[in-house]
């Protein structure tokens, strides 16, 4: 997880380095009067970004999508990510994060014109997942009541963070939820699912946000020869799993061992997520 960043950390604004304790936003930003604006996660371990391109590829979709034109290539937010990490990661395990909005305008619905986006960087060290390996995570289910462009990873997070809260609220690590019967997410990650050794994750769409690690789950899956399909997730199905587990770029992947109070499977870590663990450490320190 990500810890305090200490104030005396450099961070990219608008295209200066500053101290994070100097860094300072109007707040007319539309990212903070609105909610405009996209973000991302890479994970960097030892200092080397992991999945770079991957992130790169969703930033770009999701500025797209919004219709937030900033004039960066792809090597231009590569060269940033590369730059802070230099800078700032001192070849420890952390989380680089970035965000975009729309910028500072008068508060008003519609795009403004002639209004330049406001682009932020920071990098924090965090802690790679320990005990929760084996002892997995506890689960409730939980009606998504998010909006319709979960694919979009928005700065809009309000939804998330009352699943998030609901499972504080009832004592347990996380919720998994449904939209209509079917398995959505959790509250900010993928879920995926495991039955009679078969490898099972919601359809990409647009109620899902598709996590980095769904690619690469599936690329691990093939080349441990463990079989694996995309479709519909009935409720049914996942209180009926061998396996459950939860990928995210903070959690990796870890196993849920308990959900809406009974157990997932045999209340262990099941054989899949332990190839997949196991293959997911590999991809690591291969880097």
């Amino acid at each position: 997880m990500i810890p305090d960043v200490d104030n005396d950390s450099i961070v990219y604004l608008n295209g200066e380095y500053v101290r994070l304790g100097d860094a300072h936003i109007s707040v007319l930003d539309r990212g903070f009067i609105f909610g405009d604006g996209i973000y991302e996660v890479v994970p960097a371990y030892r200092g080397k970004p992991f999945r770079m391109e991957g992130h790169v590829s969703r930033l770009l979709r999701s500025l797209d999508t919004i219709g937030l034109e900033t004039g960066w290539s792809r090597d231009q937010w590569e060269r940033l990510i590369l730059d802070m990490l230099a800078r700032e990661s001192r070849g420890r395990d952390v989380m680089l994060y970035l965000q975009v909005t729309r910028g500072v305008a008068k508060r008003d619905h519609p795009f403004p014109a002639g209004v330049r986006p406001t682009i932020f960087c920071m990098v924090a060290p965090f802690a790679r997942v320990g005990e929760v390996r084996e002892t997995g995570l506890r689960t409730i289910s939980l009606a998504d009541i998010r909006w319709h462009r979960c694919d979009i990873k928005s700065v809009s997070l309000l939804g998330n963070v009352l699943a998030k809260q609901a499972a504080v609220e009832a004592g347990v690590d996380d919720v998994i939820q449904f939209r209509d019967g079917l398995l959505s997410e959790a509250s900010s990650a993928n879920v995926w699912v495991v039955r009679q050794g078969m490898l099972l994750a919601p359809v990409r769409d647009h109620h899902i946000l598709e996590g980095i690690r769904y690619g690469l789950l599936e690329e691990l899956a093939q080349a441990r020869g463990i079989p694996f399909e995309s479709r519909p997730i009935s409720r049914d199905e996942v209180a009926g799993a061998d396996e459950l587990m939860l990928t995210s770029a903070t959690k990796e992947i870890v196993p849920i061992l308990s959900h809406d109070g009974r157990p997932v499977g045999t209340g262990q870590p099941g054989p899949v997520y332990r190839a997949l663990r196991a293959a997911y450490d590999e991809a690591i320190a291969a880097l």
